[in-house]
């Protein structure tokens, strides 16, 4: 194909191309391929999951657990009175300010 477009390759680099072991970072590619499928299939009974960053999480073995929880608001506690009605939305600046010193 080269050849019909005027490019001459030398018969020698070709067969040197042929005979030459693969380097290390094709191998580490070929093998991260190989990983990354296995972990893209296995998941969810045959669908794949969707997205590069689940994937690099599982290949890292970050397991999803329950979340840490840093504080736990008491029932017993009386709560301040609701001034704004849950209506956060001002229409100039410095109309609503809502702040909790508790």
């Amino acid at each position: 194909m080269l050849c019909e477009h005027g490019i001459k390759i030398a018969p020698s680099g070709y067969y040197a191309f042929k005979s030459r072991p693969a380097c290390a970072r094709s191998l580490s590619d070929a093998w991260l391929s190989t990983q990354i499928e296995r972990v893209f299939w296995d998941r969810n009974l045959g669908r794949g999951i969707s997205g590069a960053r689940k994937v690099w999480h599982l290949l890292r073995g970050v397991r999803r657990g329950r979340k840490v929880t840093t504080t736990r608001p008491s029932s017993s506690d009386t709560r301040a009175p609701d001034h704004v009605q849950r209506c956060f939305r001002a229409q100039r600046p410095n109309q609503l300010w809502v702040v909790d010193f508790t």
